[in-house]
C-alpha cells in the first residue's frame, strides 16, 4: 500500500512534484470560491450576445460561473498546464495561398484524451497517497479554466483573453483537478502585459472591441469552428486561409521567448498528414473534395473530426475564394451544386469571386 501523507503542505509539494513527473509544466492551486467576480463578467459577456451561437455558455451559468456549486464538496482546485508550443511559426502558412492554416493546438492529436488521461493518473496518485475524492476537467465541462487559473498563480489572463505565463508563454492547454482534500493555495497572478497591443492590432477581424475583452462573433477561432451556417461576408473575406482556429494573437505575443517545449510528441503534427511541423500543410483542393467517409478517415483522433465534413469544406472553399488563384476556381465549382446548403453557397461565393 502507497503511504499515506496527512500534512496538507506535503501533500501538495509531492502533488506538484507527481504532475510534474506526469509530463506538466506547471500546477498550482487554488481554491473553488476564489474567482467571485467571474459569474458577473459571465453573465454581463452572454447578455451581450458576445457568446454568438454558443448557447451551451447560457446552459449552467450558475455552476460554469461558481465552481463552488458545481461540486460543493470540493475544497480545492488543482490548475494544471500542458505545453503545446510549436517549433515553427504558425504565421508563416498564411503568406501560402493554396495551403490550409490549421491551428496549432490541432495539428496533433485531440487534446482533450492526451490531457485527460495526464489527470486522472495525477489524481490516482493523489487519492491513493492522501485520500479524498477528485474530479478531473479538460476544457468539457462548465468550468471557466482560465480565471481559475489566474486565481492559482498559473498565469493571467492577457489582453487576447487567453492565459499566459511568464515561464510558459500562451501556448499551454489547462487541465482541473477538483479534490475534497483542503490544500494550501497560491497566489494569484497579475497582468503583466503592460502597454503592449500586438494581439489586439493583429487581430485580422478586430474581435477586440477593448483590452481583455473579447466578441466572439467576430473571432475567426468561433467562426471556423462554433458558427453554424455561412459566415458573414464582411468577415469571411478576412479569415484569409485560416480553415480551422486563428492563432494570430498567439502567436505574435512576445512573452512566448519563454514558452516551454511541448513534451508530448503526439502534439506535432495532423493526424493524416500535411499540418504539423516537418510537412507542407495540406493543400485547400485536395481537402475540399473530401467526402464524409474521407473526412472521418483523414481526422480520426483529431479534435478537427467534430467539426463535421459540411462545415470544415465551407472553411475550405472561404480560404480558396480569399486565395486569389483561378486555378483554383474548378475546384469551387464542383462543389456549387453540394447537397448542404452551407457549402454549396461558400462555392459559388469562391468561385465568383476567382472568376
Amino acid at each position: 500500500m502507497p503511504s499515506s501523507i496527512s500534512d496538507p503542505a506535503e501533500i501538495k509539494a509531492e502533488l506538484v512534484a507527481q504532475a510534474k513527473a506526469e509530463g506538466f509544466a506547471k500546477a498550482r492551486i487554488t481554491e473553488p470560491g476564489a474567482i467571485p467576480q467571474a459569474a458577473g463578467r459571465l453573465e454581463a459577456y452572454v447578455e451581450a450576445g458576445r457568446h454568438g451561437q454558443m448557447g451551451w455558455m447560457e446552459e449552467r451559468m450558475g455552476w460554469r460561473g461558481n465552481p463552488a456549486a458545481l461540486w460543493p464538496e470540493a475544497r480545492a482546485v488543482v490548475m494544471l498546464a500542458e505545453p503545446y508550443s510549436p517549433d515553427h511559426n504558425p504565421l508563416e502558412v498564411l503568406k501560402r495561398r493554396d495551403r490550409a492554416a490549421i491551428s496549432v493546438y490541432a495539428q496533433g492529436r485531440d487534446y482533450h484524451d492526451i490531457v485527460k488521461k495526464r489527470l486522472k493518473r495525477v489524481g490516482r496518485w493523489l487519492i491513493e497517497h492522501a485520500g479524498g475524492e477528485i474530479k478531473v476537467f479538460v476544457d468539457t465541462a462548465p468550468v471557466m479554466e482560465k480565471p481559475l487559473a489566474e486565481a492559482a498563480g498559473l498565469g493571467w489572463q492577457g489582453k487576447h483573453t487567453n492565459l499566459l505565463s511568464r515561464d510558459l508563454g500562451n501556448w499551454f492547454f489547462l487541465g482541473a483537478i477538483f479534490t475534497t482534500l483542503p490544500l494550501p493555495p497560491d497566489a494569484p497572478e497579475i497582468s503583466h502585459c503592460g502597454t503592449c497591443r500586438a494581439c489586439l492590432d493583429i487581430c485580422p477581424t478586430g474581435a477586440f472591441p477593448a483590452p481583455y475583452q473579447l466578441d466572439a462573433r467576430r473571432c475567426i477561432s468561433y467562426l471556423t469552428i462554433e458558427h453554424h451556417g455561412p459566415v458573414p461576408l464582411d468577415l469571411r473575406e478576412k479569415m484569409g486561409n485560416r480553415i480551422y482556429g486563428c492563432d494570430d494573437c498567439l502567436a505574435i505575443c512576445p512573452w512566448n521567448k519563454f514558452a516551454a517545449e511541448a513534451r508530448d510528441l503526439r502534439y506535432a503534427g495532423q493526424p493524416g498528414g500535411g499540418a504539423g511541423s516537418g510537412t507542407a500543410p495540406p493543400l485547400l483542393a485536395e481537402l475540399a473534395l473530401l467526402d464524409d467517409a474521407a473526412f472521418r478517415a483523414r481526422f480520426s483522433g483529431s479534435p478537427i473530426k467534430r467539426l463535421g465534413r459540411d462545415r470544415f469544406v465551407r472553411n475550405v472553399l472561404y480560404a480558396i475564394g480569399n486565395s486569389g488563384l483561378p486555378a483554383l476556381r474548378e475546384t469551387a465549382l464542383t462543389l456549387t451544386s453540394d447537397p448542404d446548403p452551407t457549402v454549396a453557397e461558400a462555392a459559388q461565393w469562391a468561385a465568383a469571386r476567382l472568376a
